[in-house]
């Protein structure tokens, strides 16, 4: 599957275009974390625990979103882009969305 944040991928070209494709996930935080975090914030540094909270929510996001563009056909998603929305008090939606499409060489 081929996925790509620009409207065009090089060296193909789009054939048909299939509509909205989205992937999301919602995590909440860990209270052990929070604690580690916390100290971070006194201190300084990154906050490792919530980059690989986040860079796994991001990784299963495009992962249910390139499943939706298989189940509507495409073997592309142009477009690509991602929000964040805070749910409730210690979590967060990630959200993956796009173009899918069905493209072949040029």
């Amino acid at each position: 599957m081929i996925v790509v944040n620009t409207e065009t991928v090089p060296g193909m070209r789009v054939v048909k275009s299939l509509g909205l494709v989205r992937g999301n996930t919602v995590r909440a935080r860990h209270i052990g974390k929070d604690i580690m975090a916390g100290f971070k914030n006194v201190v300084g540094g990154e906050i490792r625990e919530y980059a690989k909270l986040i860079a796994e929510s991001r990784e299963q996001s495009l992962d249910r979103m390139k499943d939706h563009a298989r189940e509507i056909g495409a073997n592309a998603v142009v477009g690509v882009r991602f929000t964040t929305s805070v749910m409730m008090a210690g979590s967060a939606e990630l959200l993956a969305y796009g173009t899918g499409v069905v493209v072949e060489p040029e």
